[in-house]
């Protein structure tokens, strides 16, 4: 597995940046929104902090995050928009620029929600299926550009339908075998493939702090057909269902479970196939460690927001476990193929009026670990 070591220095501003010309009063007031957060409750935030990583197949990696926060005509009645981003530029050339969404219009008449990858970063191949070894059979270089993005109308109170397109190009593929000279079965769309879907979605959706839920329940329901009104070399479905629940225990602690399914067929290629692990889903394991064309997975989280220590209240944690696999069809579903992870991880109360935690955790699973520093909740 990739193993990664994040050192994350945290520095916050309001929604516009002063100049550096202002020197140390800049400094001063730039450290005490953080420490204090001393902005009002409505006003938008952003949060700029960089990062470095390494792992094998990059060496180091250098880059920056971002988040930017707000409520729709700073009416704090509507619910909490964000938007996510995260470049990155390697000692080995690779690259890349993340930003993921989840804006809400006044009064939650609209709801976007999306994300968008353009990366050139290897990752490691294992083989298909839930049976594959500790060893990964090849490491993949591309470039790759993905943008998914769902526009929901509200038909009513915190129901949603709209359209969702799925878009992803996965080019200038090479697979460079883990043993010299061995000759790889290379799975299909090796050679790679750009994919565009389109289908519908329907969402339910009462949170009203996507980066921090404390009470309320979120669930998804869509069909995205690919290609089906132009020529592709790969025709293919997805349906995705993903269902959250939060509920408060107490004063201050959190009870959180989802239930998440990637459901394919047809011709689905290799960049399309459905993929356990990561930073939100089965953390402890490499993003890809087990590929086929099916997934599900679930996971519950128990969250102290805050820890009720004496002399501070910005401290939080966490502890969470999750099990999930991967299959070609439902008559290949087992029970007996799942793969567990479980872990802990600390919080730190970011913005106190807005209630933003960052999170620290440590996750383990089958022969696998890994540490993630990222803004907000898992999921």
């Amino acid at each position: 597995m990739k193993k990664l070591f994040l050192f994350s220095l945290l520095f916050s501003c309001s929604s516009i940046i002063p100049s550096l010309a202002q020197g140390q009063g800049f400094i001063k007031r730039y450290i005490n929104k953080i420490i204090n957060d001393t902005s009002d409750v409505s006003e938008p935030q952003f949060l700029l902090y960089p990062t470095l990583a390494y792992s094998p197949e990059t060496s180091w990696e250098i880059g920056f995050s971002s988040l930017y926060v707000y409520y729709a005509k700073r009416d704090t009645s509507n619910r909490l928009s964000e938007i996510n981003g995260f470049t990155f530029v390697t000692l080995e050339g690779q690259y890349g620029l993340w930003f993921d969404h989840a804006n809400y219009a006044d009064k939650e008449e609209w709801f976007f929600l999306g994300r968008l990858r353009f990366q050139q970063f290897p990752l490691y191949y294992y083989g298909l299926g839930p049976d594959t070894g500790n060893d990964y059979l090849a490491l993949v270089d591309s470039k790759q550009l993905l943008i998914k993005e769902r526009v929901l109308k509200k038909l009513k109170k915190d129901f949603y339908l709209g359209m969702e397109l799925d878009f992803n190009h996965f080019g200038a593929v090479e697979f460079e075998p883990n043993e010299p000279n061995e000759i790889l079965d290379l799975p299909l769309g090796s050679e790679g493939s750009t994919n565009i879907g389109l289908g519908l979605g329907v969402v339910y959706d009462n949170r009203h702090n996507v980066l921090n839920v404390r009470k309320g329940l979120f669930s998804e329901l869509a069909y995205i057909n690919y290609a089906p009104f132009w020529k592709a070399k790969y025709e293919f479905s997805t349906i995705i269902s993903d269902n959250r629940l939060y509920r408060p225990m107490g004063k201050n602690n959190v009870f959180a479970a989802q239930l998440f399914g990637q459901f394919n067929s047809g011709e689905v290629p290799f960049n399309m196939t459905s993929a356990l692990g990561g930073e939100s889903q089965m953390r402890g394991y490499y993003y890809g460690r087990y590929r086929d064309k099916n997934y599900i997975s679930s996971q519950v989280e128990f969250r102290f927001l805050p820890i009720p220590l004496g002399f501070t209240k910005r401290f939080g944690a966490a502890v969470f476990a999750g099990a999930g696999t991967v299959f070609p069809d439902f008559s290949n579903l087992y029970l007996d193929k799942m793969v567990w992870s479980a872990g802990a991880g600390l919080r730190f109360l970011l913005f106190p009026k807005k209630d933003i935690y960052t999170r620290l955790d440590y996750a383990f699973g089958n022969d696998t670990s890994g540490f993630y520093i990222y803004i907000g909740e898992a999921f």
